[in-house]
C-alpha cells in the first residue's frame, strides 16, 4: 500500500506507540480491541456516553490503558471527546454516512480506472482474495470490520497510488460504525454469508479485467441497503 500502514494491519502507527506513555502495549491492545468490539457490535450505541469507571469495572481494565485506548479510538472516529463532558461513542448523521460512502466509491472508481487492465491479475488480486478469505473466517465484529476495510483498501491498492491509499484510510476508519451496523442488520434480516457473496462478485468483476464491470460491481454491492439510506 505504498508505505501506508492502515490500522487494520497495525494496532497503532509508530507515532502512536503506547510505550511512549509508559504503558505496556498489550494492555492497550486488549483495551482497544474490547472497546472496539463493544462499539462495533452495538453493545455501546452511537451517541452513548462513555463512563470510564463503569468500563473499567465491566472489562477489568485499569484507567491508564483505557484512556489510551479511548485516545486511539478517537483518532479512528469511533469515539468523540466532548470538552468538559467526557467521551461518547461517535454518531454519524445519514448525510455524513452517504457522503463517506460516496467518497469511498469515488476513490475506488479512480483506482480501478487507473489499474485495469491488470498485467498479471492473478498476482495483483492476491490481497483482495486474502481479505475475502479473512471475511469468511471472521470471529467477531472487530475481525469482520477489519476484513471488510482490508478488502476495500486492497481494491484501491491495485492502483499503486500512495496518495489514494493515504486519502482512503481515514474514510474507511470513519465508516467503521455504519459498516458494522450494515453487517449486523444483514445478518439479522437475511444471511450473514450474503456479505461474502457480494464481495465475491466484486472480485469476479475485477478478474474480468473490465473496469466498467468492476466499477458497477462496487457501486451495486449493497453497502447502503441495510442502513435504509438507498
Amino acid at each position: 500500500m505504498g508505505g501506508v500502514v492502515p490500522y487494520h494491519w497495525a494496532m497503532a502507527a509508530p507515532s502512536d506507540d503506547p510505550a511512549r506513555f509508559g504503558l505496556p502495549a498489550t494492555l492497550v491492545e486488549v483495551a482497544s480491541h474490547r472497546l472496539r468490539e463493544a462499539i462495533l457490535s452495538g453493545e455501546l450505541s452511537p451517541g452513548e456516553k462513555i463512563v470510564e469507571e463503569q468500563l473499567c469495572a465491566t472489562f477489568g481494565f485499569s484507567r491508564a490503558p483505557l484512556r489510551e485506548a479511548l485516545r486511539l479510538l478517537t483518532q479512528q472516529g469511533l469515539v468523540e471527546h466532548l470538552p468538559r463532558r467526557g467521551s461518547r461513542v461517535a454518531e454519524w448523521s445519514p448525510t455524513d454516512v452517504l457522503q463517506l460512502f460516496e467518497l469511498r466509491h469515488v476513490l475506488e472508481r479512480h483506482a480501478v480506472e487507473s489499474a485495469l487492465p491488470l498485467k498479471d491479475s492473478a498476482t495483483a488480486l492476491e490481497p483482495v482474495r486474502a481479505a475475502l478469505e479473512r471475511m469468511d473466517v471472521a470471529r467477531d465484529a472487530v475481525d469482520r470490520d477489519d476484513a471488510h476495510r482490508a478488502f476495500h483498501a486492497a481494491v484501491v491498492g491495485l492502483a499503486h497510488n500512495r496518495q489514494l491509499d493515504i486519502t482512503l484510510e481515514p474514510i474507511l476508519l470513519k465508516l467503521q460504525l455504519p459498516m458494522a451496523k450494515n453487517l449486523r442488520e444483514e445478518a439479522r434480516q437475511r444471511d450473514a454469508g450474503d456479505g461474502i457473496e457480494r464481495h465475491k462478485a466484486i472480485l469476479s468483476a475485477l478478474e474480468t479485467n473490465d473496469a466498467a464491470l468492476a466499477i458497477a460491481a462496487l457501486r451495486d454491492h449493497g453497502h447502503l441497503h441495510y442502513l435504509g439510506l438507498e
